[in-house]
C-alpha cells in the first residue's frame, strides 16, 4: 500500500498586479485624457482664427466691390473700376463673384463662366453673411454675401464673394499635423517622464525587499539603510516586528529551558529513588510528579499569555470576570464573603481567559488565608485599572512580601496549594504590560493585592440605523 505523498509546494499566492505598470497606466489614461482634450481646444481655436483670416480677404474683396459699384443708365450694377484679383477673369479659377438683384439677371465675373452662385431669398443679410456651399461639383466653396441698396436704385442687391475651399482646407491640414505630432511626441515624453517617476519612486522598496531577503538569509539582522522618509515609518515598523518576533522567540527558548530545569531535579530525584530501589518510591514519585505538572501549569500558562498578547483586540470587562470568580469562590468557601465594588465598566486589553485566571488566583488566595471577607475594588486611571483584593487575614510582613512571588513560595504551607499562584499573576500582568504588588489593607487589617493591568481604548459606537435605532451584528 503507497502511503500518499505529501506536497511540499508553497501556496500559490494572489497577485494584483505591479504597482509600476498600474501607476504607469493611471499616468497614461489621464496624459491622453489630458492631451486629447487640450488639443481638440487648441484645434477648435487655431482653426477658428484661420477661417477668420480667410474670411476676411473674402469681406476685403466684397466691400471694394460694393465701394467701387454704381447704377448703370438702365439700374443695372456696373463698377467704375474693374477688381484688381486677375483670377475673376479666368475661368473656373476658384474665385468667384455675382450681384443679383430683382427683376434684373445676375451679374457674375467671368471666372464664374457658364455657372451662377444660388441666391437664396428667404433672408436678407445686412452684415457680411458667411458659410459654406457645395452647390458646385467637386468644388467646395467658402462663400461671402452681403444685401446693398446702392444710391439712386430702389432694387436690395445681393453682392457675392466666393472662393474654392481648397486653400482653406490645406492650411487647417498642415495645422492639425502638426498637432498630432507635437502632442504625440509630448504624451510620449510625458509617458516615458511618469514612467521614469514610478521607477525611481519605488526603487526604495526594492531595497526593503532586498533588506528582508538578508534578513531572512541570515546576512543581517534589520533594515538599517537610509531609506526616504516615506518609507521609513514601514521600515521602522518592519524592524520593530522583527524586534518583537526576536523578544519572544527569546522568550519561548527561555521558558523551554526554565521548564528544562525545574524538571530536571524531580526526574533526577525519582531516578535516584528507582535506582536505589528505594522502598517509599511510590510517594517520591507521586510527590515529584506533583512538583512536575504544578510547573508544566505554570509554564502553560505563560505560553498561552505569551501567544495571546500579539492580539491588538484584545479586550476584556472586569465585572462580568469578577462576578464569575465570586460565584466559583463562594461555593468553594461557603464561609467566605466577597465584596465587589468600584467601575462596572472597566475594561482592560487582556484576553478573558487571562484575566480570569489573575483574578481568581488573587481572589481564591484571599478567600484561603482570610478570615472570611475578601473585598474587591476596581479603579479607573488614565492608563491603567486597579483591581484592589483585599482579606481580613494575617497579612504578610513587608520584608517577605517580594519572595512570596518566587515559585512555590506558599502562605500558609498548612493549606493546600501549589505556591504558583501569585507567580502566574506576576508573570501574566506583566506579559500584557501590567504589574501586581503587596500591600497591607488599612480597611480589613490583612494582604493587599494590587493587580495594574493596561486600559482598553472604548469601543466604537454601533452605526444608527433608520429612525435611529442602533444595528448590532450577531456574534
Amino acid at each position: 500500500m503507497k502511503l500518499p505523498r505529501l506536497s511540499l509546494r508553497r501556496p500559490a499566492r494572489r497577485r494584483t498586479g505591479s504597482l509600476t505598470r498600474r501607476m504607469i497606466a493611471a499616468a497614461t489614461i489621464w496624459i491622453a485624457l489630458l492631451l486629447g482634450v487640450g488639443g481638440f481646444a487648441l484645434d477648435r481655436v487655431l482653426t477658428s482664427a484661420i477661417t477668420r483670416n480667410f474670411d476676411a480677404q473674402l469681406d476685403y474683396v466684397l466691400t471694394a466691390m460694393i465701394a467701387s459699384s454704381e447704377i448703370g443708365p438702365e439700374g443695372e450694377v456696373l463698377f467704375n473700376r474693374p477688381p484688381a484679383d486677375q483670377r475673376f477673369l479666368e475661368p473656373y479659377s476658384g474665385v468667384y463673384y455675382q450681384i443679383s438683384g430683382d427683376g434684373f439677371d445676375p451679374f457674375p465675373s467671368r471666372s464664374l463662366w457658364d455657372r451662377r452662385l444660388s441666391v437664396g431669398p428667404s433672408h436678407a443679410d445686412t452684415d457680411v453673411h458667411y458659410f459654406d456651399s457645395s452647390e458646385f461639383p467637386m468644388e467646395r466653396l467658402r462663400i461671402a454675401e452681403r444685401d446693398v441698396r446702392l444710391p439712386g436704385s430702389a432694387v436690395r442687391w445681393r453682392f457675392q464673394v466666393a472662393q474654392n475651399r481648397d486653400e482653406l482646407d490645406a492650411q487647417i491640414g498642415v495645422l492639425r499635423r502638426t498637432l498630432v505630432r507635437s502632442f504625440g511626441i509630448l504624451g510620449l515624453g510625458l509617458i516615458a517622464l511618469a514612467a521614469l517617476q514610478a521607477i525611481y519612486g519605488l526603487w526604495p522598496l526594492r531595497r526593503v525587499r532586498r533588506g528582508l531577503a538578508a534578513i531572512r538569509s541570515g546576512h543581517k539582522a534589520r533594515i538599517d539603510e537610509k531609506l526616504p522618509r516615506e518609507i521609513e515609518p514601514l521600515v521602522d515598523e518592519l524592524n520593530a516586528l522583527l524586534e518583537h518576533n526576536e523578544k519572544q522567540a527569546e522568550e519561548a527558548r527561555r521558558h523551554a529551558g526554565n521548564l528544562a530545569h525545574a524538571l530536571k531535579t524531580p526526574l533526577t530525584v525519582i531516578t535516584n529513588a528507582a535506582t536505589a530501589q528505594s522502598p517509599d518510591l511510590a510517594d517520591t514519585v507521586c510527590r515529584e510528579a506533583t512538583t512536575m505538572r504544578r510547573q508544566v501549569d505554570h509554564h502553560l500558562a505563560r505560553a498561552r499569555a505569551i501567544g495571546r498578547r500579539s492580539s491588538a483586540q484584545a479586550r476584556a470587562e472586569i465585572w462580568p470576570a469578577l462576578q464569575a470568580v465570586e460565584r466559583a469562590v463562594s461555593r468553594l468557601y461557603e464561609n467566605v464573603t466577597v465584596d465587589l465594588a468600584g467601575d462596572k465598566k472597566a475594561a482592560v486589553r487582556v484576553e478573558r481567559q487571562d484575566l480570569d485566571e489573575m483574578l481568581g488566583n488573587l481572589v481564591e488566595n484571599a478567600a484561603k488565608y482570610g478570615n472570611g471577607r475578601v473585598f474587591v475594588t476596581v479603579k479607573a486611571t488614565a492608563e491603567f485599572i486597579e483591581v484592589e483584593v483585599e482579606d481580613d487575614g494575617t497579612g504578610i510582613p513587608e520584608i517577605e512580601r517580594a519572595s512570596i512571588f518566587d515559585r512555590g513560595a506558599r502562605l500558609d504551607t498548612g493549606k493546600p496549594g501549589t505556591g504558583l499562584g501569585l507567580a502566574i499573576v506576576r508573570d501574566v500582568a506583566q506579559i500584557y504590560g501590567g504589574d501586581v504588588a503587596l500591600e497591607e489593607s488599612e480597611d480589613l487589617g490583612g494582604l493587599l493585592a494590587r493587580l495594574k493591568l493596561p486600559v482598553a481604548p472604548a469601543e466604537p459606537a454601533p452605526a444608527r440605523g433608520k429612525g435611529g435605532a442602533a444595528r448590532t451584528q450577531a456574534g
